[in-house]
């Protein structure tokens, strides 16, 4: 699939798991989302509809088609939300600025997921609410291998996503208070909900 179709044709790519389970899960994980919400890769905007709970919504995506589409749905909910270009690893926006994060379906693309969880503890108010909602290698040793076998072709086709990668356990390193978690299709698809209890400060 060549990389400057993919915004085209995401939503459609994804209809069937998000009617299947997915719609839930970000439901669910999202009611919890309040305040001044920021939103890590908003893709075509497909979280948007959720954020019932948020005062606004300030959404990243690095992809300007995949932005244009997102602001089509933003145009649609009644919550306040602006959509600009940016990437995780250099945030736009001043320390301590927002009361949630989310970051759905995006650290598998990130080029630097370390750096970007620092950006994310730093941008979020002490104590604030991070919410994630992610897929990471398995610990399962067959299907983990599958998963490492598959990555190369997978990126190319998928916009850069890495199926291989162990997110939670960047989550867990960057220093974030893990408050709840729930694993989902054999346990590829993980839900953490955290909190940002900064311990230092981030330059």
């Amino acid at each position: 699939m060549a990389l400057n179709r993919f915004p085209k044709v995401y939503d459609s790519l994804m209809k069937p798991m998000e009617k299947l389970k997915f719609g839930n899960i970000r439901r669910n994980l999202l009611e919890k989302a309040e305040g001044h919400v920021l939103e890590i890769g908003s893709g075509t905007g497909v979280n948007f509809s959720y954020y019932d709970q948020a005062d606004q919504v300030m959404a990243i995506e690095a992809d300007p088609m995949m932005r244009e589409k997102s602001m089509e749905k933003a145009k649609k909910v009644n919550v306040p939300i602006e959509v600009i270009i940016a990437d995780g690893e250099r945030l736009p926006f001043a320390d301590d600025q927002f009361d949630t994060v989310v970051a759905t379906l995006v650290f598998c693309t990130i080029a630097d997921p370390d750096r970007a969880l620092q950006e994310v503890r730093r941008v979020c108010k002490r104590n604030g609410r991070v919410l994630f909602f992610e897929h990471v290698r398995v610990d399962r040793s067959l299907l983990g291998r599958i998963q490492d076998l598959a990555t190369p072709v997978w990126k190319r086709l998928f916009d850069g996503c890495h199926l291989n990668r162990h997110t939670l356990q960047r989550v867990q390193q960057a220093g974030f208070n893990i408050t709840k978690i729930e694993k989902h299709f054999m346990n590829i698809f993980y839900v953490a909900e955290t909190r940002n209890h900064k311990g230092r400060e981030f330059t």
